[in-house]
């Protein structure tokens, strides 16, 4: 009965260092992921509230890198052709900002809700932030004579 005894001590113990081993790699490999690059957006939803159709209007999201790396940003997809993305194309060093100018052609009366993907070297390689607003009528010119 001793022996028994002994015996599954000896795998306990083996058991023991294998899952310390298994820890300490899967916590050495989120450690180094901590250094990459990440996005801090001061907004990640704009609205621009009623836009007079046929007024194209602009904003400017602002980042910051929350990163230890430089961030770098690759490509802005707007999701239409409607949408006209220009960002910031050097790279964001540590505790420096970066922005997105998204400007919108409000050529049609409808309700505006767009999606632009950024894609960069962040942790988080894929972002998504968005514009949303009404486009309304714009107000009729009064004539004076």
């Amino acid at each position: 009965m001793a022996y028994i005894c002994i015996y599954n001590h000896k795998n306990m113990k083996k058991l023991i260092i294998l899952c310390a081993v298994v820890l300490g790699f899967a916590l050495n490999a989120s450690a180094q992921n901590n250094t990459k690059p990440e996005f801090k957006f001061n907004e990640e939803k704009h609205d621009f509230g009623k836009i007079p159709q046929g007024k194209p209007v602009t904003t400017l999201f602002t980042y910051t890198n929350v990163g230890q790396e430089p961030l770098i940003v690759t490509q802005v997809q707007p999701t239409c052709g409607c949408t006209i993305a220009d960002f910031t194309k050097t790279p964001v060093k540590k505790g420096e900002t970066g922005t997105i100018k998204i400007t919108y052609n409000a050529a049609v009366i409808a309700p505006c809700n767009k999606s632009i993907t950024v894609i960069s070297n962040a942790a988080t390689p894929t972002k998504i932030i968005s514009i949303v607003g009404e486009v309304v009528a714009a107000p009729a010119a009064t004539g004076t004579k």
